[in-house]
This record gives structure tokens, C-alpha cells and sequence, in this order.
């Protein structure tokens, strides 16, 4: 079938097969390019068919020759109905990695649940022995609890009071403003079930007890603090909370990892192009401000550039981990410097309909966001009949 973009609400609703295959062939040749490095050499990520888990699980095949496995929860293509762009990525990864000699297994299903870390295990022991690096990179809008069965859904809310300001359709060029209203106490608590680090901390459980864990293994998981312009929605938010639960996870998880001599971390990654961002009030206007400040300082970095520094720089390019004061990894560490926030700060202010194409990135913004599912690659005929 012709596969065509179908945007509803700023989220794409479709992928197309050639394109994410090209994609992630584009993201293979950058780390190929950058060079190998001395990093982990058998890795699970999940989390590992989009965005930072992708990217994650390039770089540690494609930059450190690891055999990797992949756990995600995405859709196959029927009928008239094309496929997730997480399951065309995977499949694409999987082929790439096979035809180089690297090992790639993925499991697609509910990594919330107790069955998936079991299968996820007997892969380990069976394929891999044991793991060396864990990657937490999970992002969904609902978790069923494996133990009660109940179902939770997070939600994007404030705390306290209701909370309006500037933002956009990035989709539609349009300036906008933004109320939200804010959550209840079983809202929160329900956000920081799915968001927070209590699946993270069953995962390295369930890994510690099965001693599929190297010594000195490493666990990272992915995290958001953002400037202050965004706080109010996100890091004060009900997301925020979660994010806070997550982090404060980290220090459960240092003293479970004592165990095999390892470590846990969380990197603070960069605010980029996501399905998320494309749909949260104010951090969509941010990010496309954003993108033109760093991109004009020559600092912007998509999610394989970002991964591929982490591992190669500040996790695997010398003895120590690099660190904050607080244990974590800062990979917004460009995004949060002075001159460049004081800038987005002047831009900011400044936005209005009539400029707004001018002031942000909003062609690097969609082009991301097209490129995301399969769409505007060069090279890809969009005309053509595709296998879905």
C-alpha cells in the first residue's frame, strides 16, 4: 500500500516501513563514522524501539560491537493498518545487526509485567550468560500493576493551582495559550506508578535474582529536569513528580547493585522531538526555541549524537563515570548553560504568530518529528507501494 503521514492532535498515526529502515540505517552510520569505542559488550535496553532506547541500543552494537537484547511494546502492520514506527525500527535494527555479526534479540510485549522480565531472563542465561550494562528507557501512558492486576494511567497536570502560558502547535506554525489544570492526589499517585522508578526497581530485582548481572555492571535510566520556563508544567507537574520518584530510585538501586560491584545511575538527557513534547503545552514552544539557539552554537544533538556522547564520553571514555554532585549523568549539560538559556529566555518573550516561524526552529522541529515515523527521509519514495 502507499503509506502516507496521518497526524491527529500532533501525534502521527502512521509510519512508513523504507523510512524508519532508513532512518535507522542513518543513525548506524553516524556512530560507525564517530568511531568504536571501549564500551559494554552484552546489553539490554528497555525500552529499545524508539527515541533514547534506539539510539541507546545503536550505539552500543554499532560503537562497542555488543550483542544486544531489546524489550518494547509496539504493532504490527495489517490489512490496511501500517505498523507502529517502533516495530518498523526494531525490525530494521535487527537486520542491520545481523548482517554486521552482532547478536539482536527483541521482545515485544508489556515489560511491565512479571512474564516479560522472565523471558527477558531465560534470553540472558541462555544466549549471553549475563549483561553488563541495563538500560531503563520505558515510556508509556499506562501500567497495569503485575502484582494487583489494577490499571494506571499518568496524566499531564500541575500541582496546586491551575497554570496558563504561552505555547504552540508546532504542526500548525500556530501560538497558542495553554491552561492546565491541576491533579488530584490519586492522579499523582497514579502518574508515579507508571512514570516512576518502582518498575525499574523490579526489573533490577528480578535481574539480581536470576544473577544474570556481570560484576561491575552498570543500570542507567533516562530522566528530564528541563530550564525553569517549563517547570510549572513539568518538572512541578505531575510528570516532575514521577521524574522525582524515578531519581530517587537511584539510590535504592546503588545499594541493590552492591551486590555485583555495580553501579546505577540517572542521565539527564536534553529536551528533544518527541511523541511527549509534541503534544506538551510550553515544552513544545521551548523546544522549537531551543533548537535554533543550539543549532546557531553549533551544540544541538538529536538522540543519537546525544547517546553516542554519553557512552563513548561520559560513561565508557575513562575509568569514572562523569558525574554531578547529585550522582547523575547531565547530558542536558549544553542545553542548561547560561548563554544559551538567556537566550532562549530573549526569544521567548518575543513570540508571536507573525514571528514565529522566524524566532524558532519549527522546520527542524517538524522535520524531526516527520522523520520520527518514517516521513520526509531523503532518498524514500513516498509514491511507491510499500510492504507493511
Amino acid at each position: 500500500m502507499v503509506v502516507t503521514p496521518k497526524i491527529r492532535n500532533n501525534i502521527c498515526m502512521s509510519a512508513h516501513p523504507v523510512g524508519c529502515d532508513k532512518e535507522v540505517e542513518r543513525q548506524i552510520n553516524y556512530v560507525k563514522s564517530h568511531g568504536a569505542f571501549n564500551g559494554p559488550k552484552k546489553v539490554l535496553v528497555i525500552g529499545s524501539s524508539t527515541g533514547f532506547g534506539l539510539a541507546t541500543r545503536i550505539t552500543t552494537a554499532f560503537g562497542s560491537g555488543a550483542s544486544t537484547i531489546g524489550v518494547a511494546f509496539e504493532k504490527e502492520g495489517s490489512g490496511k493498518r501500517p505498523g507502529t514506527a517502533g516495530w518498523y525500527n526494531t525490525a530494521a535494527f535487527e537486520r542491520y545487526a545481523k548482517e554486521a555479526g552482532l547478536y539482536a534479540k527483541s521482545f515485544n510485549g508489556d515489560a511491565f509485567s512479571h512474564e516479560m522480565k522472565a523471558e527477558v531472563i531465560n534470553a540472558i542465561k541462555a544466549d549471553l550468560g549475563k549483561v553488563d550494562l541495563v538500560v531503563y528507557s520505558l515510556a508509556s501512558g499506562i501500567r497495569v500493576d503485575p502484582d494487583t492486576g489494577e490499571t494506571y494511567r499518568s496524566v499531564l497536570k500541575t500541582l496546586g493551582d491551575s497554570y496558563s502560558a504561552k505555547s504552540i502547535d508546532p504542526i500548525k506554525g500556530e501560538v497558542k495559550l495553554a491552561v492546565i489544570e491541576p491533579a488530584n492526589e490519586e492522579e499523582v499517585i497514579a502518574t508515579k506508578k507508571v512514570m516512576g522508578g518502582e518498575d525499574w526497581e523490579l526489573w533490577v530485582n528480578a535481574l539480581l535474582e536470576a544473577d544474570v548481572l556481570e560484576t561491575g555492571a552498570k543500570i542507567i535510566a533516562y530522566s528530564y529536569i528541563g530550564p525553569k520556563v517549563t517547570h510549572a508544567i513539568y518538572r512541578n507537574g505531575t510528570i516532575g513528580q514521577a521524574k522525582k520518584h524515578l531519581e530517587d530510585t537511584a539510590d535504592k538501586i546503588r545499594e541493590l547493585m552492591t551486590k555485583v560491584n555495580g553501579e546505577a545511575y540517572i542521565s539527564v538527557n536534553k529536551a528533544l522531538v518527541t511523541r511527549a513534547s509534541s503534544v506538551i503545552p510550553v515544552v513544545s514552544l521551548y523546544t522549537g526555541i531551543l533548537y535554533k539557539v543550539m543549532k546557531e552554537k553549533g551544540l544541538h544533538e538529536a538522540c543519537i549524537e546525544q547517546m553516542y556522547r554519553m557512552l563513548s564520553d561520559k560513561i565508557y571514555g575513562s575509568d569514572a563515570v562523569k558525574i554531578d554532585e547529585d550522582k547523575m549523568i547531565r547530558m542536558d549539560d549544553w542545553e542548561l548553560r547560561d548563554d544559551v538559556q538567556q537566550a532562549v529566555e530573549d526569544i521567548w518573550s518575543q513570540i508571536k504568530d507573525d514571528n514565529l516561524e522566524e524566532l524558532t526552529d519549527l522546520e527542524g522541529f517538524r522535520t524531526e518529528f516527520m522523520n520520527q515515523n518514517g516521513f520526509d527521509i531523503p532518498g524514500v519514495d513516498y509514491d511507491a507501494d510499500v510492504e507493511i
